[in-house]
């Protein structure tokens, strides 16, 4: 997982992903959600509008 001030970037391994994310601080925290990536491989977080984007090569699978 890599974060920059704007969008943090994950990979496969990193998936499922959740936010808040782990590397965020505990006072900035909101319930955790599960993040469903678009097809470009982007997915926003409803409460804190982080946005979250796969690394080239990376597949969110779903159910």
């Amino acid at each position: 997982m890599t974060q920059s001030s704007s969008v943090v970037e994950l990979d496969s391994p990193d998936l499922p992903a959740y936010c808040p994310n782990k590397a965020m601080p505990a006072w900035s925290s909101h319930p955790r959600v599960s993040l469903d990536f678009n097809d470009q491989g982007q997915a926003k977080c409803p409460y804190c509008s982080t946005q979250y984007q796969l690394k080239p090569g990376a597949h969110a699978h779903g159910h």
